[in-house]
Formats: C-alpha cells, structure tokens, sequence
C-alpha cells in the first residue's frame, strides 16, 4: 500500500492516477480498490497494461489516454530491438491493442495515434535512424501528453467555475475528478475551482451502477479536498430536482461527436432528460481530445458492452436469481439538444455546437 498524494493545498493539483517513478515504472492507483485501499499496480508490462485498462485498475477517458500514452511509448523501447523496417509497424499492433481495451473513450485512440504520428514524423520526416533515439522523443512526448492534460484540465474548470453561482447544489455521476482525468479533473474540477474560489458548492453525488464510481471515487475525492457532498442513488435524481435540490448538472465525458452529442457513463442521458424537464442547465466538461471531429453525431460512437457479472453481483455476491441476465452497456449518448453548454478548455461551448465545436478545435494541442 502507498500513501495519497492528492493536494490541493500541497502541489495543487489533485491525486494524480498514473505514475513513473524513479526507476521507470508505470504505476496506476488502483481504482478498483478505493476508497477502503489506497495502492499501485505495476503496468509497466505492456501487457500488464492491456489488463488494467479492460478490468478498469485506471478508468476514465483522459487517465485512460494518458495510461496508453506511457505504455505504448515504454513498448516502443522492447519494439526497437526489432528492425527499422519494422518498427512502425509493431507499434501500430500494440496501438490497435491498447484501443481495443476501451473502444468508446476517443482519448485513448488520440494518445495512441499521437505517440504514432510522432514515431512517423521522426523516422520518416525527419530521417532519424537511431530508434533509441525515438524512443526517448516518444517517452518525452508521453510526459507531455500528461502535462497537457493537467494544464487543460486546470483551464477548463476555471472557465466552468463562472457558470457557479454561490452555495450552489450541483449534481454529478461517475467520477470525472483527479482519477479519471490524470490531474486537476473536469466536472469535479469545476467544484474544485469553484471550492477554491470561495463559491461554498455542495455536490449530490449519483452512486452510479453498477461499479458505483460516485460512491466509491467521487465522495473519496470530495473528502479529501473538504467539500460537502451527499451520496444519493441514482433513482433520486429526479426527486432531487422537483424539490429544488439542484442548481446545475456537470458531467464529464468520454466522446463527443462533431455536432454535440455526447457519451458519458451510462444513467447521464437520464440526468439530461430530467434536467431538461426541470429547466436545469446541464452541462458537458471535458478536454478537447475528447472530441472525435470525425463522428458527425453519437449514433457513430461505439458502445462499449461489459460483463454480465458487473450487474448480477456485488461484491462477489451475487443479488438476484439464478440464471438471470442482465443488460450491461457501459455509456450511453446524450443528444446535443439536451447539453445547456460544453466546457472546454477553448472556453464554454454553446450550440450551435457543429460550429462552437470545429472553431475551438482549432486551438487543440496537437
């Protein structure tokens, strides 16, 4: 077990879920066991790597890309004992790998296909022979895409933070803080800048079924950085909004289509419904690398289907009959029509988000 290192008070920003230490390692916080464990998992293995994505030790769209980021550039070293001639095309096998693991979240094909693009522009472009010496270009450039994403993340939550008025009641599921996002956080980044501005938020937390994200990883994260929080079920969503309860809705999320649509964990279409009904803003925040500019709607982004057992049981017990089925996709998609605004880095995206959406793309890291 290793102790936490989230700080808003210490390093600013918050507990960061994917590590190198100082022997090379890549280390994950294991999210499968928060809040009552506290511990990493070596992922250095490329195949390790593999594993802890599809069993979700890191989840989370942006984490997600920046875990495959370090992988495939810690695997570009194993490849480059290879030859040249067959170098790029080993590492576009084990991309290919790392994007069958988590099929709707678009930051984790963008991390691959960066670290790609780059290994293309050094050999290629710019004539470089000596593989290790793309190998540590690539290990550099995997640290940037982190950097990146704590930087956007930041700037992001501070452009969400103005559309908080004070001691307002804000409603979120899954978990979109430091864990999912590999630094500051995107919906909770919003509370937490909100938090440090003064504004005194309270947050409604959905548990979300069935791998309760909001009660195992949004109330940890709220308890370290002291803000109030309430756990409710996901059921309650509605009963919370006719009696008042709630101001706004922020959500992250792991795709975004070029016209708005948006797919986030499964039971936020539901939020917008209802926040729609109540005259509620709901709002979208998330990095631009979400955005895949080549989908024109969400009827293009894939769903990714998990495992019976995530449903039928609960910690290892099952809950209901023997021989039942269940039904078990991971997202759902959010039509655009129901998003008040996205929060990007770029700004506050309004619709109509086929334009919003491509002008900010213009200023996307690259």
């Amino acid at each position: 077990m290793v102790g936490s290192n989230n700080a808003i008070t210490d390093i600013g920003i918050g507990t960061m879920p994917v590590l190198i230490d100082e022997s090379g390692r890549i280390l994950l916080i294991d999210q499968r066991h928060l809040p009552d464990k506290f511990e990493y998992f070596d992922a250095t293995s490329f195949d390790d790597m593999v594993h802890a994505i599809k069993v979700m030790v890191v989840r989370g769209a942006p984490s997600i890309g920046v875990a495959a980021g370090f992988s495939l550039a810690w695997e570009s070293e194993i490849v480059a004992r290879m030859s040249p001639s067959t170098f790029l095309t080993a590492l576009k096998e084990r991309g290919d790998r790392l994007k069958e693991t988590r099929p709707t979240a678009v930051n984790l094909a963008w991390a691959v296909d960066l670290i790609i693009n780059r290994a293309e522009t050094m050999i290629s472009a710019e004539g470089i022979g000596d593989l290790l010496q793309v190998v540590n270009r690539l290990k550099q450039e995997a640290h940037k895409i982190m950097d990146h994403h704590v930087e956007v993340n930041k700037r992001l939550s501070d452009f969400g933070a103005q559309l908080v008025s004070e001691n307002a009641k804000i409603l979120t599921h899954c978990n979109a803080g430091s864990l999912a996002t590999c630094g500051w956080g995107t919906a909770l980044g919003v509370v937490r800048s909100a938090h440090i501005k003064g504004l005194q938020p309270e947050v409604f937390v959905d548990e979300t079924r069935p791998r309760h994200q909001g009660a195992r990883l949004t109330m940890w994260e709220l308890k370290q950085d002291n803000i109030p929080s309430t756990l409710v079920c996901d059921s309650m969503a509605g009963h919370l909004m006719a009696q008042g309860h709630v101001d706004l809705v922020v959500t992250g999320a792991d795709r975004i289509a070029a016209n708005g649509d948006t797919a986030n964990k499964i039971g936020t279409y539901n939020l917008a419904v209802l926040a729609s009904y109540h005259k509620i803003p709901f709002y979208i925040a998330a990095p631009l690398s979400t955005v895949d500019g080549a989908l024109e709607s969400g009827s293009g982004i894939p769903i990714e289907y998990r495992d019976q057992s995530e449903v039928l049981m609960m910690s290892d017990r099952f809950i209901t009959v023997d021989g039942a089925r269940a039904y078990n996709p991971a997202f759902d998609v959010t039509p655009a029509n129901l998003i008040t605004a996205i929060i990007t880095e770029a700004g506050i995206l309004r619709p109509d988000y086929n334009a919003s959406i491509k002008d900010a793309l213009a200023t996307a890291f690259c």
